[in-house]
């Protein structure tokens, strides 16, 4: 007797082939590169964007692709579509100024799927001037800043905490600052070190409400044999519960990268910046600095305090900044993006003019004119947080020896490879440096 299966059965299992089979279905793939793998092109050059769209390995010969291109996330605008044609597509752009060109493709992959793909060109990148000028008083505003800060006692409190790595002792240490947080980190060391015979590396962090990191500090001080402090931003208990950090992002430390943004003696970066040239005087503080070499490492946010740090104190000899931020607020002054934190908003169509004079004090691209450190920088070509003419305004401000590693395809990011060179820019920094051959 053939036995049926119910209807109900049945749709159900018609209903699950098709969803298997849907799941099968190989996805499209679109990719979008430069013609040029270093994505570097002169003033006025065309720059071709090449177009793929496969499917299982296979050339798509039906629909549109749909591109922009645009300044780097601003004016002018290039728009249209690209009929699928089985082969690789070309979309061409130019920009009569130093800069950057961001081309980005669509493809419709279902009725409620778009797939994306974005590529950039760097525009003679090393000719990107600064937005503005160094404001008239900006050095006499920082004086007077690290007066106020020098006027509060220099009263470490270390907390011996269990070390992640043998024969490196680490520490809590908070340290009074100007009001209204301390400096609050964690600082590590090779056990039994002698007077004066350690370089010291400060790592500041990246955007966001968290602890400060042992295991950096400790790992930093085993692997370059220094004075090793990693501090966070804020100026908060570190080593609490993951919800105890939730709670004051989403309360007191709520989008704090605007917190005064209207004075700048209120602004949140002048308490940030301050608290962190008050670490340095810390750690150049120690018996065991060697007192030549003092090293900022950091990236976005980090990195943006890495070239402050630089610009603020003298004796700081080196800086990694990865994808730096806190550069270029008054981009669109003339007619480029601005960087995180987004400092200054529009105001009737134009740059906030009141913000737009207090961020000026606080951007790192005027920082890097002050610099006398070496620096190694990161650049990601796509990156929308950080956009990379406002990393290159800084980079160019910077007046010393220098490096830059352009990554074409890269958003915001800090990949193996970026990590690699950075270690390997600050051993080979350390080898010359501890024998008198810096520069």
């Amino acid at each position: 007797m053939r036995r049926w299966l119910p209807a109900s059965v049945v749709i159900s299992l018609t209903i699950v082939l098709a969803v298997v089979a849907r799941a099968a279905e190989p996805r499209a793939q679109l990719s979008v590169v430069t013609d040029r793998p270093d994505a570097l092109y002169s003033v006025g050059e065309k720059v071709q964007f090449q177009v793929t769209l496969k499917k299982a390995n296979r050339a798509v010969t039906e629909g549109e692709i749909g591109y922009i291109i645009d300044k780097d996330g601003m004016p002018p605008v290039k728009q249209g579509r690209l009929k699928a044609a089985g082969g690789p597509l070309v979309v061409e752009g130019s920009l009569g100024e130093p800069g950057f060109l961001r081309c980005r493709v669509f493809y419709p992959a279902g009725s409620k799927q778009m797939i994306t793909a974005t590529a950039g060109a760097g525009i003679d990148p090393l000719g990107i001037k600064p937005s503005l000028g160094v404001p008239a008083d900006f050095d006499a505003f920082w004086a007077a800043q690290k007066a106020r800060l020098e006027a509060v006692p220099m009263k470490p409190a270390l907390t011996p905490v269990k070390s992640p790595i043998a024969e490196i002792e680490c520490f809590d240490v908070q340290i009074p600052c100007v009001p209204p947080r301390p400096v609050s980190g964690y600082f590590a060391r090779p056990a039994g070190a002698a007077p004066k015979s350690l370089p010291a590396i400060l790592h500041v962090q990246g955007a966001g409400v968290r602890s400060s990191n042992l295991g950096s500090a400790a790992g930093w001080a085993k692997q370059y044999q220094a004075l090793s402090m990693d501090i966070n931003a804020h100026g908060i208990p570190n080593g609490k519960p993951e919800q105890y950090y939730k709670d004051l992002s989403a309360g007191l430390l709520n989008d704090y990268r605007a917190v005064g943004r209207e004075d700048r003696e209120k602004c949140y970066f002048l308490g940030m910046f301050l608290r962190m040239q008050r670490a340095l005087d810390f750690l150049t503080g120690q018996p065991q600095w060697d007192g030549k070499i003092l090293i900022v490492e950091g990236s976005s946010q980090g990195g943006g305090q890495s070239l402050a740090a630089a610009g603020l104190d003298p004796r700081v000899t080196m800086i990694a900044a990865g994808v730096p931020a806190i550069c270029d607020h008054p981009g669109k002054v003339v007619g480029r993006i601005n960087g995180w934190p987004k400092l200054v908003p529009d105001k009737d169509g134009k740059p906030d003019p009141q913000i737009l004079q207090v961020a000026r004090y606080f951007d790192c691209m005027n920082f890097a004119t002050r610099a006398r450190a070496e620096a190694i920088l990161s650049v990601g070509f796509i990156d929308g947080t950080c956009p990379p003419s406002s990393v290159y305004a800084a980079y160019n401000n910077l007046p010393g020896k220098k490096q830059i590693v352009n990554k074409p395809l890269m958003t915001h990011a800090s990949p193996p490879d970026v990590r690699d060179a950075f270690a390997k820019a600050i051993s080979e920094y350390l080898a010359r440096a501890k024998v008198g051959k810096r520069g």
